[in-house]
C-alpha cells in the first residue's frame, strides 16, 4: 500500500532561490551568438553566390528572382504553341475513319465498352421545333410499332 502524500507534511526551503548576476539577461543573447555563430557558417560552408548577384541589394535580388520565374512561366506558355490545343480538324478526322474499323479497334480493346458507348447520339446541330408536336397515344405507339427492334437487346 502506498503512503499518501501530502505537500503540507514536506517544509519549504527557508530563504528564496539567489537572483541572477548584474545583466545576466542582456549578455545572454551575445553570448549565445557568440557560440552558435562559428559553427553555423562552418556547416553551412562557402556560399555558390556569384560576385555581381552579391553585389546587389536584397529588394533587387527579390525582384530579379521573380522577373526570372515569370519568364519561365511566359515561355513555357508560348513554347507550348497552338498545337497543344485541340482543333477542328480532329473531329473531321475521326469522321473520315470507317465505323466497322471503329468498332474492331473499340472490341479489342482492354477496356470493357457499354451499349451505351457504342450507342449513337443524336448530333446537337439539330434544330428543335419552336413549338411541340401534339401527337396523340394512338399516333406514338404506331411510330413505336414501326421502329425496328433487335431481340438480342431485349
Amino acid at each position: 500500500m502506498k503512503t499518501p502524500f501530502r505537500l503540507d507534511d514536506h517544509p519549504r526551503r527557508p530563504q528564496p532561490l539567489a537572483p541572477p548576476p548584474d545583466g545576466y539577461f542582456d549578455k545572454l543573447p551575445m553570448r549565445v551568438m557568440q557560440r552558435v555563430e562559428p559553427h553555423a557558417l562552418a556547416a553551412a560552408g562557402p556560399l555558390a553566390v556569384p560576385g555581381w548577384l552579391a553585389a546587389l541589394s536584397a529588394p533587387l535580388r527579390t525582384a530579379l528572382a521573380s522577373t526570372v520565374v515569370l519568364g519561365g512561366f511566359a515561355a513555357s506558355f508560348l513554347l507550348s504553341g497552338p498545337g497543344a490545343l485541340p482543333t477542328a480538324s480532329a473531329s473531321g478526322t475521326l469522321a473520315s475513319v470507317p465505323r466497322t474499323e471503329l468498332v474492331e479497334y473499340l472490341l479489342a480493346n482492354e477496356q470493357r465498352i457499354t451499349l451505351t458507348d457504342l450507342a449513337e447520339l443524336p448530333a446537337t446541330a439539330q434544330a428543335l421545333p419552336e413549338t411541340y408536336l401534339q401527337a396523340s397515344s394512338a399516333e406514338l405507339q404506331d411510330l413505336l410499332d414501326a421502329q425496328p427492334t433487335d431481340e438480342t437487346y431485349l
